[in-house]
């Protein structure tokens, strides 16, 4: 609740620079509003937007709960309290919930389509610098389970970092000495050539990168047969039209970064009473 207390802190003062010239010529009084939505979607924000109500001092009863789907013309929200204050904090309030309904509608849309195969849909570091927190909070409630959340979750081994790396085992086992003993260690493969060194050298995680369905079905057998605790992630221009193919293949988790850089934020307004 600190991150997101600091969080929205800040984004009143990006708003209000100086203070709202409104401010002081406002009418006095208490005045009420709705928030509506103008599209169809999974609604986010709200945890936030609790918040910043609170650090405004203005009333807000939510009518949906995050996660919840909503239609456009739905009221998700009455507001009440001095013009000045509601006017100040319309487009913050706003951003918020349309900026996470967005994402996490669009991680619904990837969550409905693998439903019933067993496979983890995950979300990538591919968000915006400073928003990580929310962004990744809005995937969770469309659906998805994050992935790192930041360099310190977990070892990834990507093509970067393996052309910089002469002898793949003997790193792993260094590493192991050097990370926390319940760290994983994961590696990007983009053949069956280095998914079998990756799985000799002690990798937990395989991730298959730019990998075909029929391809990863065979690094799927390849695992079952020898390193059946290895858990495999697939990854790499999935997109809504091919993830079922991907999640009928056996990995254990599809990832993928278009759940939120590629999210449209959800249209809402609101309106005084």
């Amino acid at each position: 609740m600190i991150n997101i207390k600091k969080f929205v802190k800040n984004a009143i003062i990006e708003d209000n620079g100086r203070g709202d010239l409104f401010f002081d010529v406002a009418p006095k009084g208490r005045f009420t509003a709705r928030a509506i939505s103008k599209s169809d979607g999974i609604i986010a924000g709200i945890q936030y937007a609790k918040v910043l109500a609170r650090t405004e001092k203005f009333d807000c009863k939510f009518l949906v709960s995050d996660g919840d789907e909503i239609k456009k013309g739905d009221v998700i929200a009455e507001l009440e309290g001095k013009a000045s204050i509601l006017l100040s904090s319309e487009r913050t309030f706003l951003n918020m919930l349309q900026h996470a309904s967005g994402i996490a509608t669009e991680a619904n849309k990837y969550a409905k389509l693998i439903e019933g195969t067993g496979v983890v849909l995950l979300d990538t570091r591919k968000t915006r610098p400073q928003l990580r927190d929310f962004e990744k909070y809005a995937s969770r409630i469309g659906g998805s389970i994050n992935h790192r959340l930041g360099l310190d979750d977990c070892l990834m081994l990507k093509d970067t970092h393996l052309r910089t790396i002469k002898n793949l085992k003997e790193f792993v086992k260094k590493a192991r000495k050097r990370i926390s003993w319940v760290t994983k260690i994961e590696i990007e493969c983009e053949t069956f050539e280095q998914v079998k060194e990756a799985m000799d050298a002690g990798a937990d995680i395989i991730m298959c990168d730019n990998m075909e369905p029929h391809q990863i079905k065979e690094v799927v057998t390849f695992r079952n047969q020898n390193y059946p605790h290895i858990l495999l992630e697939a990854s790499g221009n999935i997109n809504l039209e091919t993830i079922r193919s991907y999640a009928n293949s056996g990995v254990d988790a599809i990832s993928s970064g278009s759940i939120i850089h590629q999210a449209t934020w959800l249209d809402f307004s609101m309106k005084f009473d």
